[in-house]
């Protein structure tokens, strides 16, 4: 019984020994192995592998895919002209040799993270304190990010990482200076739109005169040429009466009278001391009355 307890203990030993001899690397990691603080070998094929039971060799494993290190908060410069912005930015990157990081962070992310953030960090510096706001924000912000990823790619190689990309995010104006900037362009825009009210004035003033003097000249137009069609119609109007007068002098004398009645007793509250037997009443007697 004894012995087979011992056997059974012995087998179990064996067996944790040899599933510690074992391990599996992942497609989307590295695998290093090292004793003592030494790296023996870097795995970066997947599949199952083999090594010595601890403590003699340990496993850590790293990740392979693209990683994101994005600032949790703003950073800020001062650019050429001293003015003070706050500039977000992220950064891809990747674990490129897997032997170097190890020496230089034993693995921890952390502390990669936290050495990439100042690598980034002091390329921003070198380059916006070279340039001016505008520059920063729209002129040149192409070159910056091209300068500042070659900056962080030569020295994120020196410690095994690979820059997949640089970008900002953000750049901003620190809040002292955001209402500055905000007073200065409503200014700008309040001169502009006083320049187009003064521009607009003017010209509404040269509109209303142009229609004014336009008003003016057809207002003269038109009476001149309404002044000759009654002056034409008056003098065909004279040879019609003339024509006519001069076929019925009697008739005309009549028709005169009549317009001579109608004028004088247009309105009933008119007075005339008048003898009737005057030679204006002799129509009211007899038309054809001498």
């Amino acid at each position: 019984m004894n012995r087979l307890v011992t056997l059974f203990v012995a087998g179990f030993i064996a067996l944790m020994l040899l599933s510690s001899t074992i391990f599996v690397v992942d497609q989307r990691r590295f695998a290093i192995v090292f004793a003592l603080g030494q790296v023996r070998s870097v795995i970066t094929e997947p599949g199952l592998h083999f090594k010595l039971p601890p403590p003699f060799q340990n496993v850590i494993y790293l990740d392979k895919r693209i990683l994101t290190l994005d600032t949790p908060d703003a950073d800020r410069f001062i650019t050429a002209e001293k003015k003070n912005i706050l500039v977000d930015a992220f950064m891809k990157w990747r674990i490129t040799d897997p032997r170097l990081y190890f020496v230089s962070f034993g693995g921890d992310e952390s502390r990669a993270r936290d050495r990439l953030s100042q690598i980034i960090k002091a390329a921003l510096n070198d380059e916006i304190t070279k340039r001016t706001v505008r520059e920063v924000i729209s002129g040149e912000r192409g070159r910056v990010m091209e300068a500042v990823k070659a900056k962080v790619v030569a020295e994120a190689k020196e410690i095994g990482v690979g820059v997949v990309d640089v970008r900002l995010k953000r750049v901003d104006y620190i809040e002292q200076i955001n209402n500055s900037v905000y007073e200065r362009m409503k200014a700008e825009r309040t001169r502009v739109a006083n320049e187009l009210r003064s521009t607009g004035a003017a010209e509404s003033e040269q509109i209303r005169a142009d229609a004014d003097r336009q008003r003016t000249v057809i207002i003269a137009e038109a009476f001149r040429e309404a002044e000759k069609i009654k002056g034409e119609g008056d003098a065909k109007a004279s040879v019609i009466y003339a024509d006519s007068f001069g076929k019925n002098p009697e008739f005309a004398k009549f028709y005169r009278s009549l317009e001579a009645y109608r004028a004088t007793f247009k309105s009933r509250s008119d007075v005339m001391v008048v003898d009737p037997n005057s030679e204006f009443f002799k129509y009211f007697k007899a038309p054809g009355s001498k």
